[in-house]
C-alpha cells in the first residue's frame, strides 16, 4: 500500500490547492536531488516548485516567491495514523 502526498500543494490557507490535513503531517520535498525546506507550494506532475525569495515581502505581508523547475519528490514526515512504519 503506497502513501504518496498530493500532486500539488501549497502552504498558504487562501490557495485551492492548500489542506490541512495533508500539512499537518509534515511534507518533505527533494527537489533535485536536494532537501528542500523553504518550498511554499510544488507541483510534481508540472516539476516546480516555489520558494521564498529571502526576506522579501509584497505590499500585503506575503513572501514573495520564485518559481524554479525540477524533478519535484514530496513524501510524507510521518506515516498516516493507525499504520507502522516498514522500518525493519
Amino acid at each position: 500500500m503506497t502513501d504518496t502526498p498530493p500532486d500539488r500543494l501549497s502552504n498558504d490557507p487562501r490557495s485551492p490547492h492548500y489542506d490541512a490535513d495533508v500539512l499537518g503531517r509534515g511534507i518533505g520535498i527533494r527537489f533535485k536531488g536536494n532537501e528542500r525546506t523553504d518550498v511554499e507550494e510544488y507541483s510534481v506532475s508540472e516539476n516546480w516548485v516555489r520558494v521564498a525569495l529571502g526576506k522579501k515581502v509584497d505590499r500585503h505581508g506575503r513572501p514573495l516567491t520564485i518559481k524554479l523547475t525540477g524533478p519535484v519528490e514530496p513524501y510524507y514526515l510521518t506515516p498516516a495514523q493507525g499504520e507502522e512504519s516498514d522500518a525493519g
